[in-house]
């Protein structure tokens, strides 16, 4: 088991026709070989399964990797359901860069977000 650091950016939208590098999230988790989300591996290690969201100048969000009552997966910012930001079939993606993402945000709009770096995290990232 390895852990990755992932970056995600934001693909095309209407306000971003060639997607941003300024708008997207790092996040942490632990990969297998075929660099799948190792779930045995992320029940060991979720408190390292950290998210950070960057959004233009807005001001940077920290939070974690959960798993939701209904077995998704979603970014979670603070207790409670209210922030949470599922991520579409997370444990069907293959975390490659040029591969997709697809997370519905805080404003209940569902974004493609591009891996554009899967490499392996340091503690000090």
């Amino acid at each position: 088991m390895a852990l990755k650091k992932i970056r995600l950016e934001l693909g095309r939208t209407p306000d971003f026709p060639e997607g941003s590098f300024s708008h997207g999230y790092e996040f942490v988790v632990p990969l297998t070989e075929d660099r799948q989300i190792d779930l045995k591996a992320w029940e060991a290690e979720q408190q390292k399964c950290t998210v950070l969201r960057f959004w233009g100048t807005a001001e940077l969000e920290h939070g974690e990797l959960i798993r939701l009552p209904e077995g998704g997966w979603a970014f979670s910012y603070a207790p409670g359901e209210e922030d949470d930001e599922p991520i579409y079939r997370l444990v069907d993606h293959t975390f490659k860069e040029g591969e997709y993402v697809s997370i519905t945000e805080h404003d209940g709009v569902t974004r493609a977000f591009k891996v554009v770096q899967a490499s392996d995290w340091r503690p000090e990232d």
